[in-house]
């Protein structure tokens, strides 16, 4: 596929979210369910932060350059990418993405189950003309295109930006806040969602008012990927094909995971030093990503050494300065609206000093993604890895 190079469980205190207007309410409105209450918690309203995001007049993050689709190993790889200078930005050059089969034939109705916040609950699906996907990172509507089953959406969530859904009417607003009107206007059959979005409320409106729903889990990780291929096939009637779908993500990831690791140092101690820094910088949000929030999955896909995992940092916190340089990364990967919600690298600097001590700061050394894509563990999984090791390896 085509690049281009060029220069997304903790509750934020209320203060954090005055300036937004969604309709959440720390975790308690939005619906998280058992399973998922920590991996969801922080996600859920630190990304809805997105929405209410400004990005400074003036400022801008990394400059660009630009990649073909050269293999990774034939490209002109940095000498030592732990101490080389200056920024980059990975930046799909297709929001493409292609289908498995083009309408796989369907076996419905479908009983499945649906992870309710009261508990798990059999549900039944036998009309999926109409289908709105529903969660934080766009995973899911995503993979129902990848299904072969793209016809059937009707709506999108704000995070969905592929080719072929972009234009669909979105039922988001104020960033991730379910618009219940918006939904009910477009007359789903069908809702398929992970809680990662709410408001509660409205999702158990849009059920009492006779749209079935279907609550799946929704692990921000490969192997996540891999089993939201399954859920959501099965939901949509086409199980065989969501196992296809499934290996599909696995052996493209497992083939990119190697890939990388061909061109990337062989000892540890090579290795880039990587961590993820969550920013909205009009809202004072500067978090450090850890476990149980996707980073270590793509730090590991990248052959880098996930220094958030090294001081034992876990889930989505704020990020302190202590931690910061206790884990002193090569590398920082930050989302591109987000290093530029804080004024660009120049901004972030001046606002956390403490960055500026590490070797990812004095170097300059930010890697960014577009906020839709960066943790939008699905189809594209392989394509969002090859895309980031271009900019780590080769920028």
């Amino acid at each position: 596929m085509n690049v281009q190079i060029s220069t997304q469980p903790f509750c934020p205190e209320r203060r954090d979210l005055a300036d937004c207007k969604v309709s959440l309410t720390c975790v308690g409105s939005v619906l998280v369910t058992p399973r998922r209450a920590l991996a969801l918690a922080g996600a859920v309203l630190v990304l809805a932060l997105a929405g209410c995001a400004v990005t400074p007049a003036g400022t801008s993050g990394p400059s660009p350059t630009v990649a073909d689709d050269t293999p990774l190993a034939d490209l002109d790889l940095v000498a030592d990418p732990r101490t080389h200078v200056g920024p980059s930005t990975a930046l799909l050059s297709s929001e493409a993405l292609a289908p498995l089969e083009l309408s796989p034939a369907q076996d419905l109705p479908a009983t499945v189950v649906s992870h309710d916040s009261g508990g798990d609950v059999d549900v039944t699906v036998d009309d999926t003309s109409r289908v709105i996907g529903l969660d934080i990172s766009g995973s899911i509507a995503a993979t129902i295109w990848g299904l072969g089953l793209g016809d059937s959406l009707v709506g999108r969530d704000i995070s969905t930006t592929f080719d072929g859904a972009v234009d669909l009417p979105v039922v988001t607003s104020g960033g991730h806040a379910i618009d219940a009107e918006s939904v009910l206007a477009l007359r789903p059959s069908l809702i398929i969602t992970d809680g990662s979005i709410g408001p509660r409320d409205v999702l158990t409106q849009l059920r009492e008012s006779g749209v079935t729903v279907v609550f799946l889990d929704n692990e921000p990780s490969f192997d996540g990927a891999v089993q939201l291929a399954r859920d959501v096939a099965a939901a949509m009637g086409v199980p065989a094909t969501g196992e296809l779908l499934a290996q599909r993500i696995r052996e493209d990831v497992d083939a990119k995971v190697a890939e990388i690791a061909a061109i990337a140092p062989a000892a540890e101690a090579d290795r880039v030093r990587i961590m993820f820094l969550y920013l909205r910088g009009g809202s004072g949000i500067y978090y450090l990503f850890g476990e149980e929030s996707g980073a270590g999955d793509l730090i590991r896909g990248l052959s880098g050494v996930d220094v958030a995992a090294e001081i034992g940092w876990t889930g989505m916190q704020p990020m302190t300065d202590e931690a910061i340089i206790a884990a002193n990364p090569d590398l920082i990967l930050v989302m591109t609206d987000g290093i530029a919600s804080a004024g660009g690298i120049d901004g972030l600097l001046a606002a956390k000093p403490a960055i500026a001590l590490t070797a990812a700061g004095q170097n300059r050394r930010f890697v960014g993604m577009a906020d839709g894509d960066i943790l939008s563990f699905g189809p594209r999984s392989a394509a969002v890895l090859d895309a980031l090791a271009r900019a780590v390896y080769a920028p």
